[in-house]
């Protein structure tokens, strides 16, 4: 494994990299940085070139005062072009799943495959419970790290449909993302496939866990 960083968009992100064959990026969520991702590092290092990347604002990746979605999928575009990596799989969790959406929206040809955990297009997909909570603690915090899941993302139907890669879009039976919403951008992107993981929550099955490692393995090995 080697650590690195990659000058995109104005910024440094800080990436880990290891294994052979086809390129896959690994995307976290909010909060978070790459070492979620350790134990699912391991296994797909078998099959993959692995690049676990922080993101702006995280990890060890350059600080910013505010954060944006589409700001963000910039960085990894860049990070893909800097790397003249070709045709890699993206697979993103929470706020790296809604990254990985934009990213396909608005570049269509520069991915082989997307899989998204636990995503939502707006922030009514998250449930309410979940919403007072982070208004809660915005109050206090005044948080950018809240601020992003309360006005962000914003992403139409319409632009959904403009995804032409493969899509494998998976959330927890115990999800903070709606049902109906989860189906909803399934039922939006025309080559998708959804799975929902009975007794999981939005992160019980990927942080710190290798569960995900089974099922991107298929699902891209069917879907190339």
């Amino acid at each position: 494994m080697t650590e690195n960083y990659c000058s995109t968009n104005g910024i440094e992100l800080f990436y880990k990299k290891r294994g052979k064959g086809r390129p896959l990026l690994l995307l976290h969520g909010n909060g978070e940085s790459n070492v979620i991702f350790d134990a699912l590092c391991d296994k797909l290092s078998k099959d993959y070139i692995v690049y676990s990347i922080d993101s702006r604002g995280h990890g060890k990746s350059s600080v910013v005062k505010e954060l944006d979605y589409n700001v963000m999928a910039e960085d990894i575009v860049g990070f893909i072009k800097t790397l003249e990596l070709q045709k890699p799989i993206l697979y993103g969790f929470s706020d790296g799943g809604i990254i990985g959406l934009i990213i396909a929206i608005k570049y269509p040809e520069l991915l082989s495959n997307l899989i998204v955990s636990g995503v939502n297009i707006a922030p009514s997909g998250i449930k309410i419970i979940y919403r007072y909570l982070f208004r809660l603690i915005y109050f206090f915090t005044k948080s950018h790290l809240y601020r992003i899941m309360l006005t962000q993302p914003n992403i139409e139907n319409s632009e959904l449909k403009k995804i032409k890669v493969p899509v494998l879009i998976t959330a927890g039976q115990n999800d903070m993302i709606k049902d109906i919403h989860t189906k909803m951008i399934a039922e939006n992107i025309t080559e998708s496939e959804l799975l929902i993981l009975p007794k999981e929550s939005h992160s019980s099955y990927i942080v710190n866990s290798d569960k995900m490692y089974g099922i991107i393995k298929s699902f891209c090995k069917r879907r190339f």
